[in-house]
């Protein structure tokens, strides 16, 4: 991955992440529906992996907000969980997560959404500062001011 560090800061592409699954019958819960500890496992995972690539380093989830669960998800369709960092204060950075699943067409439909917020850590696990996200397009500059918002 190329290091696309700006001299005042980062951004979002540097830290886009994505995990694609078939659902099969050990996803499933009793209802035959994706189980939802599976799908905020992968998101969890998904969204560290956008945190590590924008710190350049290890990271942990320090909290889950505003996780929607839209609607199912069933055996044999195909999962696609992506993520990207919205936002950063000095340590932390909040990443927008998003479940969908994929049609053999490529129409993607929303089934989950979240923003996690995690945080860089130095060698001794402790906060370590990140460096500022610079938003790029309109949607990016939207994203940003709402997460602003929200910290407020």
């Amino acid at each position: 991955m190329d290091n696309n560090t700006a001299p005042n800061g980062r951004y979002v592409l540097d830290s886009k992440a994505e995990f694609v699954q078939i659902l099969r019958q050990a996803n499933m819960n009793g209802a035959n529906r994706l189980f939802g500890g599976h799908l905020i496992t992968w998101m969890d995972e998904t969204a560290a992996v956008s945190a590590r690539r924008y710190a350049m380093g290890p990271v942990t989830t320090a909290c889950i907000e505003n996780l929607r669960f839209l609607r199912p998800a069933h055996l044999n369709e195909t999962l696609t969980v992506t993520a990207r960092v919205i936002y950063t204060g000095r340590t932390s950075m909040e990443v927008l997560v998003t479940a969908e699943t994929e049609a053999y067409s490529g129409e993607r439909t929303l089934i989950a959404d979240a923003h996690f917020i995690l945080v860089a850590l130095d060698e001794n696990e402790h906060p370590r500062p990140v460096p500022p996200l610079i938003p790029l397009t309109d949607e990016e500059k939207e994203l940003y001011t709402q997460a602003q918002n929200r910290r407020k």
